[in-house]
């Protein structure tokens, strides 16, 4: 397995090397986000195809990381890549790094391959898992299309908002929206935990945590929330500060008693 391993870190550097040199080329650092998404499609696929899904629950974790790469990466297409519309969290760390930003996007490329190798740690689990089918795998089935569905809406909503010109400036809070300040995040997160289902009964179960538990501290505290607030606010201002005091940053809950935003 060691010599697979290695196969699939080489051919992660080489798919992010491309990428970097395509986002250069696009002046579009979001193409970061497809070397995430495609490199766990192909390392869960490379897993499958070697050996590691040899039990009859091992079709529907390819099916579920399938659709969820596929779906997250024609968003990212379209939403920012052919648009050539920067994700701002990448626009904020241009304008911070200044002269070193081409150097240090190149490491965050590369970054990524290890980041795809550890969340490939539980998807081999589940994949692997020769447990009978059970109560688990009914309860993951259900979890994947309340989270797949959840995400694809909340940017759904959010494409929405932002593609009316009245809405300009101003902070979305149609639909999910109105319950989290990111609910794209939390049923990103959500969507971690049908791997932790699907791995129940497996000798190594414990390793399946590391997907829900890493994912919500990158997500919470160091590349999702922050960064993305930080950017809002800076675009809106005391609108997004509004927003910030009535609703919840992660978990959806309801609203507190909405002010008008301020302009």
């Amino acid at each position: 397995m060691g010599s697979l391993y290695g196969g699939l870190f080489l051919a992660g550097l080489g798919l992010a090397l491309g990428a970097y040199v395509s986002a250069r080329y696009l002046k579009v650092y979001a193409v970061v986000d497809l070397v995430w998404s495609l490199g766990i499609l192909f390392g869960v696929w490379t897993l499958a195809l070697a050996g590691g899904g040899e039990h009859p629950r091992s079709f529907f974790v390819l099916v579920v990381v399938s659709f969820w790469a596929t779906r997250l990466s024609v968003h990212l297409f379209k939403d920012r890549i052919l648009p050539r519309h920067e994700d701002p969290r990448y626009a904020n760390l241009k304008d911070r790094w200044g002269a070193q930003a081409a150097r240090n996007f190149l490491f965050l490329f590369f970054l990524q391959v290890p980041l795809a190798g550890i969340f490939l740690i539980p998807l081999g689990v589940a994949l692997a898992n020769p447990s009978p089918l059970g109560i688990a795998d009914a309860l993951a089935f259900f979890l994947a299309l309340v989270a797949l569905g959840g995400e694809a809406l909340a940017d759904r909503q959010l494409a929405g908002f932002r593609a009316d010109p009245d809405n300009t400036g101003g902070v979305c809070r149609e639909g999910l929206w109105a319950y989290s300040r990111h609910p794209n995040y939390f049923f990103e997160w959500l969507h971690w935990w049908v791997y932790v289902l699907l791995s129940i009964g497996a000798t190594s179960f414990g390793w399946s945590l590391l997907g829900p538990s890493i994912m919500y501290l990158f997500l919470r505290y160091i590349t999702g929330i922050p960064p993305a607030e930080y950017s809002s606010l800076k675009r809106r201002g005391a609108a997004y500060a509004n927003y910030q005091k009535s609703t919840s940053p992660f978990f959806p809950w309801k609203p507190k008693a909405n002010k008008p935003d301020e302009s």
